[in-house]
């Protein structure tokens, strides 16, 4: 629609903008939770795991990748590790007592932290207990082995073919 990725082809049509995907998987699979409050607080959750799991996403393309590395993690123990320790202080998951897509993007976002920071959920053990329930649900478990449709990290090679796509001269950030 908009020339431009991400695309998921699913049900026959062509989905198109993060957000938009999201929820349609979201609603379809019954992960936005049970009432408009209960999507309130997934959509509350998600939009603050999608703030830092960006600065995240942006970091191949850093000019100054120490100071952005830094930034992530201070933002990350100061500001929103914190809000979901707190969260997971009584329940098993953020919202209404049952999986939502909050809990899988935390969960992702849990794995591209460590992936950078290694050790930084110990401090936050409801974050490390629940990362560790998320794992064993089986879906989640087969998309986690090696050789699954989980992107890895942006290497080298990631890194040049999307500057050249996308024309882009140096780091930009």
């Amino acid at each position: 629609m908009f020339q431009q990725v991400p695309l998921v082809e699913m049900d026959g049509m062509k989905l198109v903008q993060t957000k938009a995907i999201l929820n349609y998987i979201a609603e379809k699979h019954n992960l936005h939770g049970k009432d408009l409050k209960d999507k309130l607080m997934v959509n509350t959750y998600s939009e603050g795991l999608m703030d830092l799991m960006e600065m995240i996403m942006i970091l191949p393309f850093a000019a100054d990748v120490k100071t952005k590395l830094d930034n992530i993690q201070n933002k990350a123990k100061d500001r929103y590790l914190p809000v979901f320790e707190k969260a997971l202080s009584g329940p098993i998951y953020l919202v209404g007592g049952r999986l939502s897509c909050a809990d899988v993007q935390l969960l992702e976002c849990t794995l591209m932290l460590e992936e950078k920071f290694a050790g930084i959920l110990a401090e936050f053990p409801n974050l490390k207990s629940f990362q560790g329930r998320m794992t064993k649900i089986p879906a989640v478990s087969r998309f986690l082995q090696p050789g699954s449709k989980r992107k890895p990290q942006p290497d080298d090679v990631y890194v040049k073919t999307i500057m050249e796509v996308f024309d882009i001269k140096s780091p930009f950030l």
